[in-house]
This record gives C-alpha cells, structure tokens and sequence, in this order.
C-alpha cells in the first residue's frame, strides 16, 4: 500500500539529535579534529588580546572557519557564516550546536588584521612537522618552482604613480592635520618609494592591491598577480617551505629562502635540490656548492646560447683555458687576457688585442662586440664547473624530468582549494591564504598514508627562530584530547585517492 506524507509540523523539542552520532567515521572533518589541534593558538595570539572588552570568539574556532573557507572553497566568507547553519558537520567541527550563535563575517578580517601572517606561518610549520614526524617528509630530496596567482584586482584600477602622486601628497595632509593641528614633521612632497623592480611596475601603481604586479604571461596579456613560491619533499609531495611575493619578482632569487625555511620546518637539511632552467644561476650553484647540496639545476646560461645576438657564434667551450698562463686560447689560436675586474660580480674579463679580433678571419663566426670577443670567468670557476657537471649527470636529469609533472600536481591540486585568484588584497593576505592552502594540502596526504593507531601520541614541534637552533616544544593531539566535543571512535580507515574525492569537500 502507497503511503502518503502528512503536512510537515516542526517539533518543539529534539531531545534525541545529537551531532556527535550524524557524523560518520570517516569524515574528513573528522579526521582532521582528530589529529591537529587548534588550541595552539591560544599561545600564539594571546598578546593580540586586552585584557578588558567585549569577549572574542575563541581563537580556535576562528581558525577552523578560516580552514573551511579553503577546504571548501567557500566563494566568500559571507557565504561561509550563511551555510554554516546548513551543514552538520560544519557545526559540528566548529563546536557550535543547532541553536547556536553565528558570529558575522566580519570576525574573520578582523582576526587576519589582528593576527597578522605569524600565526598561520605557525600553523603551516606544526602541519609540515606532523608530517615529518610521521614519516612523510624524507628531507634527501627538495624540488622548487613558482606559479603566478590572479590578484584581487581589476587591471582598470592601475593608474599611473605621476597622476597619482598629487592625490597621495594632498590625502597625506589631511590625514596628519587629523592627527594633530600642528604637525612637527613636514608632509613628503614624493610617496613612498617602492620595491618594485620593473619598469611598468615603477610606473604603474594598482589603487586597488598596490601590492600586486602586472605581469604578462602567454595570451592572457598583462594582468595584476602575485608568485607563490614551493619547496616540495619527494617522498610523498609535502610542502615543507613556501612564500609569496610581487608577481615580478626574480624566482631564481627565492632558492635559498626556501631551502633555509624548509631546514627550518622540517630539521633536515637538502641533499639535492631540483629545479627548472631559470634557477640555474652562478649564485644558486654556489650557494648550494657552500652548503653540501648538489644542484640539479639547468644551467641558464646554456639555455641562452645560440639564442638572439649569440646565435650562429663560438660558445663559450671552444674557448680552452690555461691555468698556468691564465689565459684563454680562442679558436683561431690566439689568447685572451685577464683585463678587467668585476668586483661585484666577482669575475674577470677575458680579452684579446683590438686589432688581432679586428684582422681575425673567424670573427662572424664569434662574436658581434664593436670591441672584440670577451670571456668572463668567475673567481670561483673550478667551483661552478663542478657544479654545472653535475647538474648535467643522469640522475639530474632523471630528477629534472620527475620535477617537471610533481610540481604541476602540487599547484594543479592547489586549484581545488581556490588557488588560482587571491581571494584577498595585500601581499600578507595573499601570503595567509597561501599557508593555509599548503597546510590543508599536507592534512590531505597526511589523512591518506597514516593510519590511526587508537591511542593517544604526542608530537614535539620546533620554535621557529632566526639564526638559531630549533628546539621542540609543542605537542600536537593525535587522539581523542577531550571528553564532548571530541568524543567519539578511534578511526583506522586510510583515506584513499578515490575516497578522498568522493568525500563532502568534493
């Protein structure tokens, strides 16, 4: 017999829904709860906090909203404090019960604003250390690349710093005769001098993100953007290290930044680091030659030969070099002489008479110079030749060819957690989303290869602190840490690639 749905009347009580029972084992938020404790950031904020006013959301829990809004990829945070109500395991993994009390969305740029980067800088960092703690993290093996981002920004709100500055100068003014009737100091007749190193950057400012760069990559033409740099572990793809900056700036140059914050985060120094070609510069082989670390680097300068002005000329190879005489013989016989210093560079020219490389019947084939055909040798070349050769071994470009589609994977699955455009404004926003996304990244592979044990562990964290040694302090709660709001089963399923995907986030 066919039944019929009487209209719906709401009950007055629901004295026997409980969220703790409607989230299923398996649930990511779940796992997640049960294996990273937020209330470390109790300690991290605290002196972001006065001791009298109006009493805040708990830090925590302003986290984890924060966390969802990437896992999720919550179009807006007003979105996010709408559906919260909507969704059972949101209340549930933020603590919140069906009658309670939606903070407004403006709790959460507060909280960015009052915090700052710091604090999720440490979030990120106790996230990789879980993963290494873990097991997940070998440290043998590093691979670094960048990735341009899309700023929150509109490329009609770029404007010329010339047509701006009176703007600047007469709103500086009138903000200071706000601070005081007398101002002591007189207001700049220039604004601040800016970082940026391009020329359509130096002259082009951003009203909206100042911060962001306009940048021309392939057919999309210039756009404002920002660079998130990585610095990825091979063993299972863990972001030990990552940093945002302009979308101009020099990749090659952010190297050694990185290595030095993922020793840092991770307490293993790089035994090899992997890169593309555009890291391949005389100061990052050098840097790495300094260290104990083999580069598997392209190097750039190879790349550029028998390219624009060099084509169809001598590389610099058909040139040999006598360490006894100090001087190079070029192809026709003759010898080039040390002859100018380069002091910054650390490097000395190389260069033959005028008139021979004039009279030389081989000179179209070698070089284009009004002056003749010069070599520049730095002052550590043996050095930097050691390096190139082993930047150009086997298991290089083994290693080079794996870099090229693991560091594609790391940013393509970046794009699921809203990678691809910032979703705030300012270069320590951009850099706040970043951690976040890498972190929530590092939970995924950390849910899919450990397995819970059912017992409570604890797991020491280092103090990130500059030029000095790391020291392990905090614990991070791998178990059940309270009886309510964490009770529930021990978990010892393995998250896997299938069930990964099919699971609420996606």
């Amino acid at each position: 017999m066919m039944g019929f749905q009487s209209d719906y009347q709401p009950k007055l009580f629901y004295l026997s829904i409980h969220l703790e029972e409607r989230i299923p084992d398996h649930h990511v938020l779940r796992r997640i709860k049960s294996r990273v404790d937020f209330d470390f950031i109790y300690d991290e904020v605290q002196d972001r906090y006065e001791e009298n006013g109006n009493v805040s959301v708990p830090p925590p829990v302003i986290l984890r909203m924060m966390l969802l809004v990437v896992l999720y990829n919550v179009r807006s945070e007003r979105e996010l404090m709408s559906t919260i109500p909507l969704r059972l395991d949101w209340l549930w993994f933020l603590g919140y019960d069906l009658d309670s009390v939606i903070p407004d969305h403006s709790v959460l740029s507060k909280a960015r604003a009052r915090w700052g980067a710091e604090a999720f800088r440490r979030f990120f960092e106790r996230i990789v250390w879980q993963c290494a703690e873990a097991g997940l993290v070998d440290g043998t093996k590093l691979f670094v690349d960048s990735s341009l981002i899309q700023a929150d920004a509109s490329n009609n709100s770029v404007v010329s710093r010339e047509a701006l500055k009176p703007y600047l100068v007469k709103g500086c003014r009138e903000l200071e005769l706000r601070l005081d009737d007398q101002p002591t100091a007189p207001v700049p007749d220039d604004p601040p001098e800016d970082p940026k190193s391009g020329a359509a950057n130096r002259r082009h400012v951003s009203t909206t993100d100042p911060d962001a760069s306009v940048v021309r990559q392939g057919k999309d033409g210039a756009r404002l953007k920002y660079k998130v740099h990585r610095a990825v572990d091979a063993s299972h793809e863990i972001i030990t290290a990552t940093e945002v900056t302009t979308g101009e700036t020099n990749e090659a140059h952010r190297l050694v930044p990185l290595m030095e914050q993922h020793g840092r985060n991770t307490q293993q120094a790089a035994g090899v680091v992997v890169a593309d070609t555009k890291y391949g510069t005389v100061d990052n082989y050098l840097s790495c030659h300094d260290r104990g670390i083999r580069a598997h680097i392209p190097d750039i300068k190879q790349s550029q030969e028998n390219t624009g002005r060099r084509k169809g000329i001598f590389s610099e190879q058909a040139f040999r070099y006598n360490p006894e005489t100090d001087r190079y013989l070029c192809p026709a016989g003759q010898e080039l002489a040390p002859r100018r210093h380069h002091v910054t560079r650390q490097a000395v020219d190389y260069l033959c008479a005028r008139g021979i490389c004039e009279a030389c019947a081989l000179r179209s084939q070698c070089t284009t110079a009004k002056a003749g055909r010069s070599i520049k040798r730095h002052l550590r070349q043996q050095e930097l030749d050691r390096m190139r050769e082993q930047a150009r071994s086997a298991s290089a470009r083994q290693d080079i060819r794996t870099r090229q589609h693991l560091m594609e994977r790391s940013f393509a699955w970046s794009v699921r957690y809203g990678f691809k455009r910032a979703r705030w404004r300012r270069l320590w926003r951009v850099q706040i989303q970043e951690y976040l996304t890498a972190a929530v990244q590092n939970m995924m592979i950390l849910l899919r290869h450990v397995k819970e044990r059912g017992v409570a562990c604890g797991m020491t964290l280092p103090t990130a602190t500059s030029g000095a040694s790391l020291v392990p302090h905090h614990r991070i709660l791998c178990g059940i840490a309270s009886f309510g709001s964490r009770m529930g089963s021990f978990f010892t399923n393995r998250i896997g690639v299938s069930g990964y995907r099919h699971c609420p986030v996606h």
